[in-house]
């Protein structure tokens, strides 16, 4: 047998090994999983020119947005036109970014009343959504992804050192000095925050599950102490918050816009406690698309790094995605910044090499 073979022979037997836990079997009884996740991204704007730079960097997968909406919506045209320009190069359009429910604080938000529980504003825009649902489903875009959000992302003004003189988003909870003692929508305790939640909810899903389009919300982006920020309880920033909220409405099409970065951001311990928070929400198949970013830190005190430098080991991490079945975008998220790489091309280029090496190795 040749070094090659011997290798190859060598790992079959150590994952047969593992997977048989001990338990007398054959080698037929080894039913691998198949590795089903895409590369894919969300930046901005779908236009030719940034669909030949996902072309060239293997980006086969995509969130679009449409541009300016005026309406509050993308017309069935619009998004059409986007799917067209999209396979014109081979990307498909897995996901739509709306104009609103973004990641946006509340103070800067041009369409505020859902989140501000403000009717009948609110339900004029929950129609708007429900068009949202609509036309994607008659142009083929089988997913939305949205936030609840009041605070938006939160973090500091400075910014860490990175290496190659980058510079690293930062959040230390103990050096936060907010602008405001209170946002726009004053104090939000954590009764009032999940009633505006379960308000949408009960009226978008349904909507939702008649077109058979999946609504992946993003979670609160950082986790806060329990005393909250500027007022808010940001009820989405804990992983027992996550669970009561896909837990709203018993739906398939009801899950999240799974961001790897925050969640680790709600860890004590993001890479020993990582793995069973991708199994509980995967097995439950909800998981919709991941924004798959590293943080090397913890809870109220962490720097948002490249994939490969974080506190969080990646390649368990692809083999979690891979042992439930998770079929669809790994999207990089918030990168490194350098002022030769103002759009954040390189660091995005980096980041879409290594994510599409983990698929591949998941996949062999």
């Amino acid at each position: 047998m040749n070094r090659r073979n011997f290798l190859s022979a060598t790992a079959i037997g150590a994952a047969l090994g593992v997977a048989r836990s001990g338990a007398a079997a054959t080698t037929s009884d080894y039913q691998p999983k198949k590795a089903v996740m895409k590369l894919g991204c969300q930046s901005l704007p779908t236009s030719e020119k940034r669909l030949q730079f996902f072309k060239r960097h293997s980006v086969n997968n995509i969130c679009c947005e449409p541009g300016d909406c005026p309406d509050g919506y993308p017309s069935v045209e619009e998004l059409s036109k986007i799917k067209e320009r999209a396979e014109k190069y081979g990307v498909t359009v897995d996901c739509y970014t709306p104009p609103f429910l973004e990641s946006s604080h509340i103070d800067r938000e041009a369409r505020p009343a859902i989140m501000l529980g403000q009717s009948p504003e609110r339900d004029r825009d929950i129609d708007r959504v429900h068009k949202w649902i609509q036309n994607c489903a008659k142009v083929g875009i089988p997913a939305i992804k949205y936030n609840m959000s009041l605070l938006g992302v939160v973090r500091l003004e400075t910014r860490d050192a990175g290496r190659g003189k980058t510079t690293l988003s930062t959040w230390r909870f103990k050096d936060a000095k907010p602008k405001t003692p209170l946002t726009r929508a004053g104090q939000v305790n954590a009764d009032a925050y999940w009633e505006r939640i379960a308000y949408f909810l009960n009226k978008v899903i349904p909507v939702a599950n008649e077109y058979k389009v999946r609504m992946a919300c993003h979670p609160h982006d950082p986790g806060m102490p329990p005393e909250g920020y500027q007022g808010i309880d940001a009820v989405l920033g804990t992983v027992d918050g996550l669970k009561k909220f896909i837990s709203i409405q018993e739906s398939p099409y009801h899950g999240l816009n799974f961001c790897q970065g925050t969640i680790s951001e709600m860890l004590a311990d993001p890479d020993k406690e990582i793995g069973d928070v991708i199994r509980y929400f995967g097995s439950r198949k909800k998981i919709f698309n991941v924004h798959f970013r590293n943080i090397r830190g913890h809870r109220n005190d962490f720097v948002e790094t490249y994939p490969d430098e974080g506190s969080v080991n990646f390649v368990k991490a692809m083999m979690v995605y891979k042992e439930i079945g998770y079929p669809y975008m790994m999207m990089p998220d918030h990168v490194p910044y350098h002022a030769d790489d103002p759009g954040g091309d390189q660091a995005f280029a980096f980041a879409y090499g290594y994510i599409r090496a983990l698929i591949q190795m998941a996949q062999a």
